[in-house]
């Protein structure tokens, strides 16, 4: 369905406060900026910048949903006789090669990276994010292999799996905060998931294999 007028120019402003804050955040730091300074701003009213964003986080950590289902998304698109942790080493790997900022590999993600370890209150939304990853994962592993809720098993997958994203993204954080360069960290964190790889057990690089259709 083609997006509407009113639906663009809802998106349009809220990638606009969404960007304005950004760059305060970047330039004063996330705990030295108030809302009410990002909609003065922006030229909006402290209400509409919470109508988009129900929390000063939010302003930040924009894309956040799309992270929050990410690898459940990975593991029902895998292929054919590819299993959970096998798809989601290959979409890593080609988010890798690929150098996409999606993961973090673009200039300037640093200064996006100072931020959020500057700020006690991001590193905690960070790490409750990185919860519901886990939470959706499991859950998806559940319906994709028809577990019981007594199982642990796509819990316990549901963790090695996530192990290997969290790290790698991380990983490129850490990196990219230590001054280095996108093509560098790419060419880094591609030995990396093979390491990772080779640690992963049978069990789990054979869990949620997808029969033929």
């Amino acid at each position: 369905m083609a997006e509407g007028l009113r639906e663009r120019k809802k998106r349009q402003t809220r990638q606009y406060i969404s960007d304005v804050a950004t760059a305060l955040f970047i330039e004063r730091g996330f705990e030295a900026v108030t809302v009410a300074e990002v909609a003065d701003a922006a030229d909006v009213s402290v209400n509409t910048v919470y109508n988009y964003f129900p929390a000063k986080e939010d302003l930040f950590l924009d894309r956040s949903k799309g992270v929050v289902d990410r690898l459940s998304r990975w593991v029902r698109g895998r292929r054919d006789g590819e299993s959970a942790a096998e798809a989601v080493l290959r979409e890593l790997r080609e988010e890798v090669e690929s150098v996409s900022p999606r993961i973090g590999l673009m200039d300037g993600y640093a200064k996006f990276m100072r931020v959020i370890q500057d700020s006690p209150t991001l590193r905690s939304r960070m790490w409750a994010i990185g919860q519901e990853v886990l939470v959706n994962l499991e859950r998806t592993l559940r319906e994709e292999t028809g577990a019981g809720d007594d199982d642990p098993t796509p819990r316990l997958m549901a963790g090695q799996v996530n192990w290997l994203h969290s790290t790698v993204v991380a990983t490129i954080g850490e990196r990219m905060l230590a001054g280095g360069r996108p093509s560098e960290v790419c060419r880094e964190a591609l030995v990396l998931l093979d390491e990772m790889e080779d640690l992963l057990s049978p069990k789990v690089l054979k869990y949620a294999v997808r029969g033929a259709r």
